[in-house]
């Protein structure tokens, strides 16, 4: 009798093996993430052995199981073993791709086993099931759908597991009695067709990983060991980037410095789907924000440097750059436009943009940059802004009542249809001049805070625009800051069908 650790075989030596197997027995391939193993899952797998003779499974690998931040919430070799003590299994490999396509073109299973809940090929997220039955037909085998009971191992973690406070947990369960996962989804695919115009500044975040050695013997200074450099595209760029995950029309205003303009990095570091048009700010270089961090799981800042130069722009260039935008803004279903206060956006520009635009989304962000002078009463009339908690405080100066008044206030002041206001481990407050609604953070683990305002308002503009409800306009834009905080920086981008199985997998 096999035992449970001979059923685990390295991918390669499976599809050397099985091609002997093959000559007297039908090979059935089942593929999947398994990450709570429950009888809907041992029911499939006993469905699947019945179309065959030789039950084949392989597991996705932990880095290719894009649920969201957290999961797996089992490792990839716990989830194998999971697999190889069931009997029904007769052997067991780790996969080494995100799909099952390659698994079928290297295994050549005869039958290839599914759910039920995939005969009909839309419900698939990742819109793989037509890929792996070409796969599979290109092979010579042919599909089996099982017909059980059908679980959901992630449902299952939500509904048993303490990852989520109570309070989120409603929070789900109202988005899903009120709207339904069908509704929430519908608005991320909807955002494909909308044309966008992304305004701001461009910066490059660069992380100097740094090993603390002490305080220098004779002055009061901190040492460090240097280790190793990355640079990513941030500011604006990655707020296209983002956006360009979701949308195919992306055009991007942003400012570079006329010295050492770091184009050539940039260039290769946007979305193929972004399109660039560079405002060169005279006698400046490209932002370049150097950050000295320590090494480890969660980035802990030491010091930054910056490279840059916060004066405004002259009289010529702002007429320029006035001309640039107004020559197209009409054109655009959505202009999105981050302020960083690094001089590049004049009150005069601001009002231009906020007069033109067909639906505005904005935030000034605060920053040691720009001394807190960078208000958002430069934008009247905006159509939706986003904030911190104190960006909002900096507007209102001195407010005696609660963050909830000041949201009324500003929103009122300004004329804002609909307002965000982001709390870190607190979640955000969304207002739309009759409701205010809280909604709970859900990022159970933060790496780095880098981001996650970029994140936040590139996919909650996307909501707005198309006038979601509060709900959804809040649940996917803290869905996205918590995607953002479980990476380094801007070193990955947010992916569209990452995101919806995300969204999914919280409203299960």
């Amino acid at each position: 009798m096999t035992t449970q650790k001979q059923k685990i075989i390295n991918i390669d030596d499976l599809a050397e093996l099985l091609p002997e197997i093959k000559k007297d027995n039908k090979i059935v391939l089942c593929h999947g993430v398994f990450d709570l193993l429950h009888i809907g899952h041992i029911k499939y797998l006993e469905s699947a052995k019945t179309a065959g003779d030789v039950l084949v499974v392989t597991v996705t690998p932990d880095k290719y199981v894009n649920k969201g931040p957290d999961r797996p919430a089992f490792t990839e070799s716990l989830r194998c073993e999971a697999i190889a003590a069931l009997e029904v299994v007769d052997y067991v490999a780790l996969n080494k791709w995100p799909t099952a396509v390659e698994t079928i073109n290297l295994l050549k299973p005869d039958i290839y086993a599914k759910g039920s809940e995939y005969k009909v090929s839309e419900n698939d997220l990742t819109g793989m099931i037509v890929e792996e039955q070409r796969a599979l037909q290109e092979n010579g085998g042919s599909m089996h759908f099982t017909d059980d009971i059908v679980f959901s191992s992630t449902k299952l973690l939500n509904q048993f597991s303490a990852d989520y406070p109570e309070e989120t947990r409603k929070f789900f369960q109202t988005v899903i009695v009120e709207h339904g996962e069908k509704e929430v989804l519908g608005i991320i695919d909807r955002a494909q067709s909308l044309k966008v115009l992304v305004l701001g500044e461009a910066i490059l975040d660069e992380y100097n990983y740094c090993e603390m050695i002490g305080i220098a013997s004779k002055d009061p200074a901190i040492a460090v060991k240097y280790l190793s450099h990355e640079r990513f595209c941030g500011g604006i760029l990655a707020v296209a980037n983002n956006v360009a995950g979701f949308c195919d029309t992306v055009d991007l205003i942003a400012m570079v410095g006329e010295n050492e303009t770091e184009e050539h990095f940039i260039r290769e570091h946007l979305s193929q789907k972004v399109n660039p048009t560079f405002f060169y700010k005279r006698a400046s270089p490209t932002i370049i924000k150097k950050r000295f961090v320590a090494e480890g799981t969660v980035i802990q800042k030491m010091f930054e440097v910056h490279n840059i130069n916060t004066q405004d722009l002259d009289e010529s260039e702002e007429k320029t750059l006035q001309e640039m935008i107004f020559s197209r803004i009409k054109d655009y279903d959505l202009v999105l436009v981050v302020d960083f206060g690094h001089g590049f956006i004049s009150r005069n520009t601001a009002r231009m943009i906020s007069e033109n635009a067909t639906f505005l989304a904005v935030n000034t962000q605060a920053n040691s940059g720009n001394k807190g002078f960078n208000v958002i009463s430069k934008y009247p009339s905006a159509d939706f802004i986003c904030l911190n908690d104190l960006e909002i405080r900096l507007e209102e100066r001195h407010h005696p009542g609660t963050v909830f008044d000041m949201v009324k206030s500003v929103s009122e002041k300004l004329s804002c249809p609909l307002t965000i206001v982001t709390q870190g481990k607190e979640g955000c407050i969304c207002y739309n001049g009759e409701s205010m609604l809280t909604i709970p953070a859900f990022a159970k683990k933060v790496v780095d805070r880098i981001g996650s305002g970029d994140a936040m308002i590139a996919l909650a503009s996307l909501c707005a625009v198309q006038r979601a409800s509060l709900q959804i306009t809040g649940m996917v834009g803290n869905a996205a800051a918590s995607v953002a905080v479980s990476t380094v920086g801007h070193r990955s981008s947010i992916e569209k069908i990452a995101f919806k199985k995300y969204l999914s997998v919280l409203l299960k």
